[in-house]
């Protein structure tokens, strides 16, 4: 079953059509199993990636504060090997990158052949919070869209796989995680004032992202709207929407990595023949 909702651009949006709180009928304790599975399933998935080399990958996580990224990133990824995944925190731009085109600081993160890269945030806060807050004009940020598509189409043809996910909040269950950070002395380091403040935008976060989901969203680059009001469905649903991506490529992988231990082989053999191997 589809966990998360696969936006490819052949028809428009509408975010509030999204229930943040949905689940697809499960349970808790019904998620376990099949969580577990994709887990595993990903770590395979992410080795024959990294054996092979033919492709990478790109995963782009975006939401509202306390939408789980973080969280997101160390349930999801728990069997994947750190040597072949990097995670990038998109912060305020430097003077250094502002002085560069929006995408400059972004492209020098792309995740080379090999390599799964996970953005938590990205450039698409180029049209979020730039857009929200007047950062720029507004014929400035209008144009950042296709600059965007072309970006992530870029990459698309050179055989990054880019999967993009909007963690799904809810404004109740935000304000509920947060007065649960204020409430937990383990988690206060996470609060800031500046969350609370940026409460009073909530609308306005919500329809800049049903814009950029409309306008970003397509069959080589998708969008997944991924209910995030349960942090255990949200995991199973990214876990889920990750494996699928990855799954067709599985197939081309195994054939590159027989084909390269064939002629490693044969080019051993070769060298015992010549006698110019040394095995001792």
């Amino acid at each position: 079953m589809d966990y998360a909702f696969k936006l490819d651009g052949s028809k428009s949006i509408k975010l509030k059509d999204y229930d943040p709180r949905f689940s697809a009928s499960l349970k808790k304790e019904e998620a376990v199993k099949p969580f577990e599975k994709l887990n595993q399933e990903l770590g395979e998935l992410q080795e024959l990636l990294y054996a092979a080399s033919y492709n990478s990958v790109l995963i782009v996580l975006q939401g509202m504060d306390t939408s789980g990224k973080d969280g997101t990133v160390s349930h999801v990824m728990a069997s994947v090997n750190p040597q072949g995944c990097r995670v990038i925190s998109f912060k305020a731009p430097t003077a250094e990158e502002t002085s560069h085109d929006f995408l400059w600081r972004v492209h020098n993160h792309a995740p080379p052949k090999g390599m799964m890269h996970i953005f938590n945030r990205s450039h698409y806060e180029e049209v979020l919070i730039v857009r929200v807050h007047n950062l720029q004009p507004e014929k400035v940020w209008q144009k950042h869209y296709e600059h965007i598509n072309h970006f992530e189409r870029l990459l698309h043809d050179n055989g990054t796989i880019v999967l993009k996910f909007f963690l799904h909040i809810s404004e109740e269950e935000q304000l509920e995680r947060l007065k649960a950070r204020e409430e937990d002395p383990d988690k206060r380091w996470k609060l800031a004032v500046g969350d609370y403040m940026e409460r009073r935008y909530w609308d306005d976060y919500q329809q800049a992202y049903e814009v950029l989901l409309n306008k970003c969203a397509n069959s080589a680059t998708p969008w997944y709207i991924v209910s995030a009001d349960r942090k255990w469905f949200r995991n199973l649903a990214v876990a889920e929407a990750i494996a699928d991506g990855l799954r067709p490529y599985k197939d081309e992988w195994h054939k590159a990595l027989e084909a390269r231990g064939a002629k490693a082989y044969q080019e051993l053999l070769a060298a015992r023949a010549a006698g110019t191997l040394t095995e001792k």
